[in-house]
């Protein structure tokens, strides 16, 4: 099938963060596949992408997905719920019911949907313990979400390549552009769709870093990554707060 038009929905994993085009905007996985579909559907293909860092699903819900089936495409990507894990008053039951109820109102329309278990982020990062169910319970109710509309799964959490700390960016929570391709290539190949193979390879793992050396890295990582991040929870904001959709509309896809 050739999609004509493409939505994606979500926060800063589909926004893009932290993959950077030169003038320092986000590429990301979703702008890889919008171009490699373009490129089997010519330049009448629309994309628009709403995603913003930081959103909660009740704001991507509320502010995203209207929009997104006002537009009418045929393929809608959403993945949200991966900052609401990270919340004290994370409520599992309210947010898989919703995820739900969203996954039905986006495929009614008749649009494919691609929806994602997300790899295991917490491998680097502190509040294992506390987050890791959260996210099991999470992936869990996306796949049987995914199973009951039709939607089209790209299970991430079951890519172990993804515990490659060189797909994640220095903030240990994001993406590099290394595992923003790794992503692209597997919702290119849920969709059927080829892609370029060199998006597949994976550089090897670091060496082991000697103790000292990596409880130094541990500490410069909280104080560059960790301190603003609390900050931001005990002030109440965010870092989309000033952030708008980088493609709020369907276009074309330019060079």
């Amino acid at each position: 099938m050739r999609w004509r038009s493409f939505v994606a929905v979500g926060d800063s994993f589909t926004e893009g963060m932290d993959d950077a085009y030169p003038d320092g905007t986000y590429r990301g996985w979703a702008d890889l596949v919008a171009t490699r579909l373009a490129a089997d559907a010519g330049p009448a293909f629309g994309y628009a992408n709403l995603a913003i860092r930081g959103r909660l699903f009740p704001a991507v819900v509320a502010e995203q997905v209207p929009a997104a089936l006002a537009m009418q495409p045929d393929l809608i990507s959403f993945a949200a719920g991966g900052n609401d894990v990270l919340r004290r008053n994370f409520d599992p039951n309210a947010l898989v019911s919703r995820f739900d109820e969203v996954v039905g109102e986006l495929r009614s329309g008749g649009a494919d949907v691609i929806l994602f278990r997300f790899a295991d982020v917490m491998a680097r990062l502190p509040g294992q313990r506390l987050v890791a169910p959260r996210i099991e319970l999470l992936n869990r109710a996306v796949g049987e979400t995914a199973e009951r509309h039709g939607a089209i799964l790209v299970d991430l959490y079951a890519d172990d390549t993804f515990l490659n700390p060189m797909l994640w960016s220095t903030d240990r929570l994001h993406l590099s552009a290394t595992g923003h391709r790794r992503v692209a290539a597997q919702v290119l190949n849920a969709l059927g769709v080829g892609c370029d193979e060199e998006w597949l390879l994976v550089p090897e793992n670091p060496a082991p870093t000697p103790w000292l050396a990596a409880r130094a890295a541990d500490l410069r990582w909280a104080g560059r990554h960790l301190a603003p991040w609390v900050k931001r929870r005990l002030t109440g904001r965010s870092s989309g707060d000033s952030v708008t959709a980088k493609r709020p509309l369907l276009s074309p896809i330019t060079d």
